[in-house]
């Protein structure tokens, strides 16, 4: 049976724009980008998780805000469980863990390289899907 992982991601908007990290060499899915986030630790709410891991990698406060969408997607090795939620970061963030970083236009989002488990996400939030949140 495939271990099944939870994990958050968050939407962090600014000016139209989102930020986004790249996944570092070494691990799952190196070189892609993402919205940041992690896995959740046994017992530990969404927003929970979400708080800890935006201070572990970007070193922000953070407000967590509803759910946009959610979707579990099967890799070769394991599932993933991916809940992306809003968020409100105070601060300027920081690339803690040496990743890449940038804010992304709305309009270029499918310019980077995503995991295949955002692909819905992307579509909704650069506005080619013609559906509002969803979850899978």
């Amino acid at each position: 049976m495939k271990r099944r992982l939870i994990v958050t991601a968050a939407i962090i908007e600014r000016a139209g724009a989102f930020l986004v990290t790249r996944r570092s060499k070494g691990s799952h899915l190196e070189g892609v980008w993402e919205f940041p986030g992690g896995k959740c630790d046994p017992g530990e709410t969404l927003a929970a998780c979400m708080a800890r891991e935006l201070d572990e990698e970007l070193g922000v406060r953070t407000v967590v805000g509803e759910e946009v969408f959610w979707t579990a997607h099967e890799y070769s090795d394991r599932i993933v469980e991916l809940h992306f939620l809003r968020c409100a970061i105070e601060g300027t963030p920081e690339a803690r863990l040496g990743q890449e970083m940038q804010w992304i236009a709305r309009e270029a989002l499918h310019t980077l390289e995503f995991p295949p488990a955002d692909a819905e996400l992307i579509q909704i939030l650069a506005g080619t899907s013609g559906s509002g949140a969803t979850s899978a």
